[in-house]
């Protein structure tokens, strides 16, 4: 099983996420929140699971309602760790470190 570790970037990326919903419905923020982090879970069990989108990166697609969210993470094998970058609504541009 993989060791999931999230960067300073990812963390601020679901604070940030977290706040722009809490504004609008304090109930859907805390539901998506838990559909967030429940997702990323399983990259524990399963850390090849998502697309390769450059290098090493791979991304994760989150669905929610008719959007969703994507994160982008990678593998380090040798270390058996999955390392989540960034995570974003699917609508927003992006990504950066």
């Amino acid at each position: 099983m993989a060791n999931l570790l999230y960067s300073q970037g990812a963390i601020d990326d679901l604070g940030r996420l977290a706040a722009f919903l809490q504004d609008d419905d304090p109930a859907s923020a805390e539901a998506t929140a838990a559909l967030v982090m429940q997702a990323l879970e399983i990259l524990e069990a399963h850390p090849l699971v998502g697309r390769l989108v450059g290098g090493e990166l791979r991304e994760l697609v989150v669905s929610r309602g008719r959007t969703g969210y994507i994160a982008i993470y990678e593998y380090q094998a040798a270390r058996d760790r999955v390392l989540v970058h960034a995570v974003r609504h699917q609508r927003e541009a992006g990504f950066e470190e």
